[in-house]
C-alpha cells in the first residue's frame, strides 16, 4: 500500500476562530510544505513551536531559501552552505525528510550548473534530509543528462506538477507533487475528473509514498475534496445548491460590477460551480452563454441565465 500524503503549501489562510491556525490545519490534514522558508529564514524557537503545535505523526516538508538557487545558483560558496546548514537545522526539528529546491525557468540548466550541484551536495551533510528538485522548465525543455546523473546519484526526488500532466524523469520510492493547475499562476480549480486523473497518475507510479502539496487558489478545499474522495469514492458539492442558484453563490463571493461578459469569464470563469449533486463544472461554461454586454449587478446576470437555462 502506498502512503498518500495530501496537504497545500502553508497553513496561514487555514483560519478558524479562536483556534491557530496549524493547530487547525493539522487536524484536517497529515501533510503541510512550509512555504515561508523560501522567503525567509524562521528562527528556531518558532519553528520548534510549530512541531509542538501538530501530533507526532503529522508531517512536514521545508522549501529552501530561494537564495541558494536564485541568487548564487548552486554554487558551493560560503553563504550557500551556511543556508543550507540552516535548512537542514529546520528539517530536523520538524522530523522533516524532504527539503524542497526550486529552479526558476532563468535558470541555465547546462553542465555546469549541474557541475555546481555536485559540488555543493558533496560539501553537505544531508543527514537524514533528502533533497526534492522542481525546475521549471520553458515548453519543450528537458532536464540535462549530467543533471539528471546527479539526481540519481544523489538519491534526489523529481518534483513535478501531476495537475499539469508532468511526470518524474525517472522512477523513485517518493513522488512528490506541488499542484498548480492549468490557468494563470495557481487560479484554477481542478474538476472532479482532473482530480481523478491526478490521484491515478500518482497510483500507477512506483514510488512507495506519495507527497502532494496543493497550491490551488482554493487549496484546502481542493485537497479535501480529494482527500474525502480517496476515502468514500465520492466528491462532496462545493456549494449548498445547484444549477444557477449554485453558480449565483460562488459569483457573490467577489464578483465586481460593472462587467462585460468575457471580464467574467477572466476573473470569475476559473471556479467550479455544482451543476447537479454530482456534476461539477466551471462558471466559464454557463458564463459562455451569456449576451454579450456590460452587466450592472448580480441579478442582471442571472436573470439571464435563468431565462437561458429554462
Amino acid at each position: 500500500m502506498k502512503e498518500y500524503l495530501i496537504g497545500a503549501g502553508g497553513w496561514a489562510y487555514f483560519q478558524v476562530p479562536g483556534v491557530n491556525s496549524l493547530t487547525a490545519y493539522s487536524k484536517v490534514f497529515n501533510f503541510v510544505e512550509v512555504n515561508s522558508t523560501f522567503y525567509q529564514i524562521p528562527p528556531l524557537n518558532e519553528v520548534e513551536k510549530w512541531r509542538r503545535l501538530v501530533p507526532s505523526d503529522f508531517q512536514f516538508s521545508v522549501r529552501a531559501h530561494h537564495s541558494i538557487t536564485n541568487t548564487y545558483k548552486f554554487q558551493p560558496v560560503q553563504q550557500v552552505i551556511e543556508t543550507f546548514e540552516k535548512m537542514r537545522k529546520i528539517c530536523q526539528v520538524l522530523k522533516a525528510n524532504i527539503l524542497h529546491f526550486q529552479v526558476p525557468q532563468s535558470f541555465r540548466l547546462n553542465r555546469a550548473s549541474a557541475r555546481n550541484l555536485r559540488l555543493l551536495l558533496s560539501s553537505l551533510e544531508l543527514g537524514n534530509v533528502r533533497v526534492a528538485l522542481e525546475a521549471r522548465l520553458a515548453a519543450g525543455q528537458v532536464l540535462p543528462p549530467e543533471l539528471l546523473k546527479i539526481m540519481q546519484d544523489k538519491d534526489m526526488v523529481h518534483c513535478v506538477d501531476l495537475s499539469k500532466g508532468e511526470e518524474p524523469a525517472y522512477d523513485s520510492d517518493l513522488l512528490y507533487t506541488r499542484l498548480f493547475g492549468k490557468g494563470q499562476h495557481n487560479i484554477y480549480q481542478p474538476t472532479d475528473e482532473e482530480l481523478v486523473e491526478i490521484d491515478r497518475r500518482a497510483s500507477v507510479s512506483k514510488s512507495q509514498k506519495v507527497s502532494m502539496s496543493f497550491h490551488f487558489v482554493r487549496m484546502y478545499k481542493d485537497a479535501v475534496r480529494l482527500k474525502r474522495y480517496k476515502q468514500t469514492g465520492k466528491f462532496p458539492m462545493i456549494t449548498k445548491s445547484t444549477g444557477v442558484s449554485s453558480l449565483e453563490e460562488v459569483l457573490r463571493e467577489d464578483v465586481e460590477f460593472p462587467s462585460t461578459k468575457q471580464q467574467l469569464i477572466r476573473k470569475q470563469g476559473w471556479k467550479l460551480f455544482d451543476m447537479t449533486e454530482t456534476v461539477r463544472i466551471h462558471a466559464e461554461e454557463a458564463l459562455q452563454e451569456l449576451p454579450e454586454g456590460t452587466y450592472s449587478n448580480i441579478d442582471e446576470v442571472m436573470d439571464k441565465l435563468e431565462h437561458i437555462t429554462r
